[in-house]
């Protein structure tokens, strides 16, 4: 198989290969170092993966090897390698947090087995506890599992922890810790690193506003509005909106529109301004984007919550393929994949 067919795979999939190719005692090892969701991925893509030839594979670990003699020499600290090489790979926004647990974190079971639960069960454990440890647990999970804990409190709840997520300033490492040792207590978890300083702030706080339906997202801005209008107006400008899909460049563009269905994205549309309109006609075959034009004038009038919820949709959608490395956002975007 050539280079050419090898580089089609996504970063996952590659991944995905790496570990099948290794054994099943060595995969092992090295998914133990992995967190929840990044477990939850390469082990999707394993289970998909079929029809893969010995050169394929052959590929990808000369792929990996090269990249690891590229980037391993004499000279650079460990930790500096380990900053570049994440960063290089995610983004610093996104490789802050993940620098931070291996760095300068420590064993941590409590909260990194919230992960593994189910959003409802991890609400229970947590909603009778005070606003602002509920407010560092979510900081702490991920931005999609965070959002589907707090779509289970009620409106007031989730105004208030929201606004104390958007303004905490990194928590020290021993209150962490205690928190982390209460919630061991009450379950046995699974081993996993300790995040320790890269906790909360506004972009956190939106990135989790961007996983909740359309209604639960206007009703919590507008309360957190009403208590502090110039925090919820900066989380508001953070938040990744359907507009924001304009700064993907043609090829990620292309992507999506291949993965979105055609009624979806003709209604997501009534609501888009012209330069995305223009943005998706481009990256669309003349006769396609002719037939999505028509079909938009012939339209009638369509309930603003429809709109809302298939954009909604198609940004859930475009963050999976970003997560799985199909596509790339840009701008203010990026630091929420």
């Amino acid at each position: 198989m050539s280079k050419e067919k090898e580089s089609k795979r996504n970063g996952t999939e590659r991944a995905a290969i790496l570990l099948l190719s290794l054994g099943e005692a060595e995969a092992t090892e090295v998914m133990k170092h992995m967190g929840a969701k990044d477990v939850q991925r390469i082990g999707g893509a394993m289970t998909q993966l079929q029809n893969i030839s010995r050169q394929e594979v052959q590929d990808v670990l000369a792929g990996f090897t090269k990249e690891l003699e590229e980037k391993t020499a004499l000279g650079i600290g460990v930790d500096d390698y380990l900053r570049k090489v994440l960063i290089g790979a995610l983004g610093e926004d996104k490789a802050g947090g993940v620098i931070d647990r291996i760095l300068f974190g420590r064993s941590s079971k409590g909260l990194e087995a919230l992960k593994w639960m189910d959003a409802r069960a991890v609400a229970e454990l947590i909603r009778q506890e005070h606003p602002q440890i509920i407010s560092i647990v979510l900081a702490y999970l991920d931005a999609d599992q965070s959002a589907e804990i707090l779509s289970q409190f009620p409106d007031w709840l989730r105004a208030d922890v929201i606004m104390r997520i958007a303004t905490l300033d990194g928590i020290q490492p021993t209150a962490l810790h205690e928190l982390d040792e209460v919630i061991e207590k009450q379950f046995a978890g699974k081993t996993g690193a300790l995040k320790t300083s890269v906790i909360g702030g506004i972009k956190t706080a939106a990135q989790i506003m961007n996983f909740l339906d359309s209604t639960q997202e206007s009703v919590l801005i507008e309360n957190i509005r009403k208590v502090d209008d110039t925090l919820g107006g900066k989380i508001q400008d953070l938040m990744f909106v359907f507009g924001d899909l304009v700064e993907i460049d043609d090829r990620g563009m292309q992507e999506v529109l291949r993965a979105v269905p055609g009624e979806k994205l003709l209604l997501a549309m009534k609501g888009a301004d012209d330069e995305l309109k223009a943005k998706i006609f481009k990256n669309m075959s003349q006769r396609a984007a002719e037939m999505l034009k028509d079909d938009l004038e012939s339209r009638g009038p369509v309930r603003l919550s429809e709109v809302e919820g298939a954009q909604k949709e198609i940004l859930l959608q475009v963050r999976k393929m970003s997560e799985a490395g199909t596509i790339q956002l840009g701008g203010k975007g990026e630091e929420f994949v």
